[in-house]
């Protein structure tokens, strides 16, 4: 049980405190309280506790002074508007996303002519069509700051349903447009943390989740939970929508729904929080009033709807294949026979579509893309043959389409988008983006190292062909590690400055993503999390010791649970690193699930009112394992005021406990955006500013030349 004991202020002005560092500069001098909560009987200090009322005057203050001394710390750094010009010079490339058949004669894609902050979205007759702009999303705000955030079109593409997020936030209002006429109806769905609009086939109205509404004030930090899914018919106010499914037993649980294709069916998903294992249950949409009926009903693995004939549902699963497998059930028979479609593979299964009748499965090889169609009875038809190592997705469109679009990339390679005729198995180059680089210039390779345990873990290393391992190369090494997300091959035009000044770019595959499957997330979530820092240490380490880089020159990076991950292993592991860069990280382990979507992380964290979860949480959570007198390398700190994703105040006393612990002469810096969330929908200039500090930092204090 967790006590709250007094909370007695200490000291209440903000004053420079200097630090004796002839590179650090003077930090804002954070008050600090003497808040002290029991955990299991562990006492816990949370003297920062006050940055959690992120709008006060006492932290809008600190954030003021923060900001000031970080932008006067950048204008001290030359090669900095030399990095910001060649970053504008690359980003200003056309760029275009993959076409999507919308309906007969309706296709829609998305374009960029460089340097706009959303990009444009252009309807077309056909897909060789230029077509015109159906909807920018430029002219929602002046600065860019408004996005589109989900997308949803009728059957017949008469009308769209579209959600739009403001400033990063995960909140979306969604509206309602007769793409005939370009009027707005007036249905609307108020903000909200909502999931996705999924349409009947009659266009009479649509199946959509939300959360109950947030107290006024706290929409950005407050706890989001017990969502719901409703039903909105056109024509009537919101207030009016149908309770389809609700689940008060548990507020912890996620909710989605969706039609199926041929309209026949709601298909709905139940997750604890952001684990994988999920419920289904269906409804029969053909029958007015029909129930709800479970065709999953326990959460131990994970299920993915891919199609259905009639009756037939086709689920990827990880059910007795920890690296997925296709099966099939018809869902009105008296008793469910599952069928192995396409039985597990070396590779693991990421997802996969139907189309044409057949499916097209896409597999991770060590972390990189390989794509496989089969037909329905599972015999495999052939492979889409590749350009080389990287990532591909796409393959979108209905069942009977003979006709798909892919779009292939990788660390040096931009995105390159392939027409794909599914009769033939012909790929046609369809639109290629023309970046201002020359990829032979660099090379990509993969290499594998071993953990602290001995296992083996997978690494990408890019950089310019030819460079010497006498350990003097700037090294900036990624990871993420977490909530079964993979890290594959895929450009980026951000990091191609980075590869230019001569630096080289690692991406460690560590324990927590999907690379290899089910255990390989397993062995990095909850009580066995410290796997994923051994293994990122053990990256950085392999580095070293292959003379890529040395430990002056070694710089690391992550974002999110990313951001965790920095956080943990700076504290485990002080002298290994250059540099540091925590992006929006969870930092406070002990009260995560007090915010936003928290609650839903325990899934990879554990609980902090678990006792054995407590134990391993505290060990490594960032913000407590600081270590006052520490020579801490150079760290920046990145986040956003209106992140309601990973509430910013992780960040915020994580800065100024890392400001009051250092000993060494390396400065701790953070940089707080404005109007911005977790980076979703960031638009270009803000995103080009933040890259243009990040490197310009890595140059300063890895010691580089440009």
């Amino acid at each position: 049980m967790i006590k709250r004991l007094s909370l007695i202020v200490l000291a209440l002005a903000f004053i420079a405190d200097p630090v004796p560092a002839q590179n650090g500069p003077g930090y804002p001098k954070a008050k600090k309280a003497d808040q002290v909560d029991d955990y299991h009987g562990v006492k816990v200090s949370d003297p920062y506790r006050w940055m959690e009322e992120t709008t006060s005057a006492d932290t809008q203050t600190w954030i003021e002074q923060e900001n000031k001394i970080t932008n006067a710390y950048f204008a001290t750094i030359p090669e900095r508007e030399k990095i910001k010009a060649r970053l504008t010079e690359l980003w200003n490339y056309e760029r275009y996303g993959a076409p999507s058949k919308i309906a007969d004669g309706f296709y829609i894609y998305t374009r960029n002519d460089g340097l706009q902050n959303q990009s444009v979205w252009y309807r077309a007759k056909f897909v060789d069509d230029p077509g015109t702009v159906f909807f920018d999303p430029n002219k929602l705000s002046t600065d860019g700051t408004v996005a589109l955030s989900g997308s949803s079109f009728t059957d017949d593409g008469k009308l769209w349903a579209y959600g739009i997020a403001k400033s990063g936030s995960d909140r979306t209002e969604w509206k309602i447009m007769n793409t005939e006429t370009g009027e707005y109806l007036t249905d609307t769905l108020r903000p909200n943390r909502q999931g996705g609009v999924s349409w009947l086939n009659d266009n009479s109205g649509f199946f959509y989740n939300r959360f109950p509404d947030a107290k006024e004030g706290a929409e950005l930090k407050g706890a989001s939970r017990f969502p719901k899914i409703y039903f909105h018919k056109l024509g009537t106010p919101q207030s009016e929508d149908q309770l389809i499914y609700e689940r008060p037993d548990d507020g912890e649980l996620f909710l989605g729904g969706f039609v199926t294709e041929d309209g026949k069916w709601l298909v709905v998903s139940v997750v604890k929080g952001t684990q994988r294992m999920n419920e289904v249950h269906f409804k029969d949409l053909s029958k007015p009033d029909s129930p709800l009926v479970p065709l999953i009903s326990d959460r131990a693995n994970s299920w993915s709807f891919v199609g259905n004939d009639g009756p037939v549902f086709y689920l990827r699963t990880d059910k007795d294949a920890e690296r997925g497998k296709l099966v099939s059930v018809n869902v009105l028979a008296r008793t469910r026979v599952w069928k192995e479609i396409i039985p597990q593979a070396d590779e693991t299964l990421g997802g996969v579509q139907m189309i044409n009748d057949q499916f097209v499965a896409n597999y991770l090889k060590d972390a990189y893309t390989q794509i496989k169609i089969y037909d329905k009875d599972g015999k495999h038809v052939r492979d889409v043959e590749l350009p080389g190592i990287g990532s591909a997705g796409g393959f979108g469109g209905r069942q009977k389409d003979t006709e798909t679009f892919y779009t292939y990339s990788s660390y040096n390679a931009p995105p390159t988008i392939y027409r794909y005729d599914m009769k033939t198995g012909k790929s046609t180059l369809f639109r290629q983006a023309k970046v201002k680089f020359n990829p032979n210039d660099f090379e990509v390779k993969q290499v594998f190292f071993n953990s602290k345990d001995g296992t083996k873990v997978p690494m990408f290393v890019i950089h310019k062909k030819g460079i010497k391992l006498d350990g003097s190369n700037p090294t900036l090494l990624y990871g993420y590690g977490g909530f079964n997300i993979s890290q594959t091959p895929g450009f980026s035009v951000a990091r191609l400055p980075w590869l230019e000044m001569g630096g080289v770019y690692a991406v460690a595959n560590i324990r927590g993503g999907a690379e290899y499957g089910k255990s390989w997330w397993a062995n990095g979530a909850r009580l066995k999390k410290q796997n994923t820092f051994d293994d990122f240490i053990a990256a950085g380490e392999w580095l070293i010791a292959n003379n890529y880089t040395s430990n002056k020159k070694l710089a690391i990076q992550g974002g999110s649970n990313g951001g965790l991950l920095v956080g943990a292993v700076l504290n485990q592991r002080p002298d290994l690193f250059g540099a540091a860069l925590p992006a929006v990280g969870v930092m406070d382990m002990v009260r995560f699930t007090e915010f936003t979507v928290g609650a839903a992380w325990k899934s990879d964290y554990g609980d902090p009112k678990d006792p054995a979860d407590f134990k391993v949480l505290y060990a490594y959570s960032p913000l407590h394992n600081i270590k006052p007198g520490t020579r801490y390398p150079a760290t920046l700190i990145t986040t956003a005021d209106t992140d309601d994703r990973v509430f910013p105040a992780h960040s915020f006393k994580y800065a100024a406990a890392l400001q009051a612990a250092q000993a060494g002469d390396a400065p701790v810096l953070i940089r707080i955006e404005t109007k911005a969330g977790h980076g979703a929908g960031k638009p270009t200039a803000k995103i080009i500013e933040e890259q243009a500090d990040i490197y310009g930092f890595l140059v300063k204090n890895l010691g580089m030349s440009n």
